[in-house]
């Protein structure tokens, strides 16, 4: 791919902050916006509506975002960034419909979720059709080396869909275990987002693994520490209540730290809980993951990978996307949302 003149980054002045970055981004995430629309168009109704529901209803765009700030750090000026950035959400929000029906989670970014408005059939439904339109959207890319890059992404999310199911109820799955889930399930798409940038960028193979590193660094550091956030977190402002993970049976890395250091009194009452997936005790659990450090212990193992995910920048030039890129790994453990 042919590499145009690198874009001129707008002036940034003193230290980045979550509005600086999007106002970074915005020019394209409008095209990203405007993008999405006109590929959800469908002829049957039930998918327009579902499909714009769960996509128009919040959330920060942070993949699509990462893709777009990669790519310009590697000065990238084409237009195919766009087109990718709507498949990274696209897929993204595929996996969403299916994990709030397998999950049976009633709440989404602080709205009734879709198969709470619609039902499981044509919540999974949809998820499979914008799947199958993200495909359609490759296509029009004409790259081997981005169908590989995705068809291998979506591949490893499923699996850690299936993982994550069969360690849900389960209070003896191992911190391997659950990371196991978090690398293929949430760190995957980051991943692929990053180095999709690189791709677009014709960068060496170093930088393309370093940006590859970097968002596998960042998805780990975002996922545990909102697993953190479940019970650490503001119910309002995260979008869900807390202690969704506990009621849903899910052996998070908090509960996995208090195990091992809970008496037997309390390593009992945390797996009755996991594996009936219930909060009925979620206070006696908040104050043995308190007594035990686990938050400390588990909020601290995502800011040695986000810690890991800015260390990688290092192989791209200074810029104010390479910038951004740095603040999102702090971002991803210091938000309350």
């Amino acid at each position: 791919m042919n590499v145009q003149t690198s874009p001129s980054p707008p002036k940034t002045v003193g230290s980045p902050s979550l509005n600086s970055v999007m106002d970074l981004c915005a020019a394209d995430m409008r095209e990203v916006d405007a993008h999405i629309r006109q590929s959800l168009d469908s002829d049957v109704v039930l998918i327009n509506q579902i499909s714009n529901y769960i996509i128009g209803g919040g959330g920060k765009r942070l993949r699509p975002m990462l893709l777009m700030l990669s790519a310009r750090a590697c000065g990238y000026h084409g237009s195919h960034h766009v087109p990718l950035a709507v498949i990274i959400e696209f897929i993204h929000t595929a996996t969403l419909l299916h994990d709030d029906v397998v999950d049976e989670s009633d709440t989404r970014r602080g709205q009734k979720s879709a198969h709470a408005v619609w039902g499981n059939a044509a919540t999974v439904l949809v998820g499979d059709f914008l799947y199958s339109r993200s495909f359609q959207l490759m296509v029009t890319l004409d790259s081997m080396r981005i169908m590989d890059i995705l068809a291998d992404t979506t591949n490893t999310i499923s699996e850690g869909e299936v993982l994550q199911l069969l360690n849900m109820g389960d209070p003896e799955v191992t911190e391997p275990a659950y990371l196991s889930v978090v690398e293929n399930k949430t760190a995957k798409l980051f991943e692929a987002a990053c180095r999709l940038g690189g791709v677009i960028g014709d960068q060496p193979t170093d930088v393309e693994e370093a940006l590859a590193q970097y968002g596998n660094h960042l998805g780990c550091a975002f996922q545990v520490a909102d697993d953190v956030l479940d019970y650490d977190g503001d119910g309002d402002e995260l979008g869900k209540n807390v202690g969704d993970d506990l009621a849903e049976g899910k052996p998070t890395l908090p509960l996995i730290h208090a195990r091992g250091r809970a008496t037997a009194e309390e390593r009992q009452l945390i797996d009755d809980a996991i594996r009936n997936g219930s909060s009925s005790d979620l206070g006696q659990i908040m104050d043995i993951l308190l007594r035990t450090g686990s938050l400390d212990s588990a909020m601290n193992y995502a800011r040695q990978r986000a810690e890991l995910a800015r260390a990688a920048l290092s192989a791209l030039p200074p810029s104010p996307w390479r910038d951004a890129l740095s603040f999102l790994a702090e971002y991803s453990v210091d938000r309350k949302s």
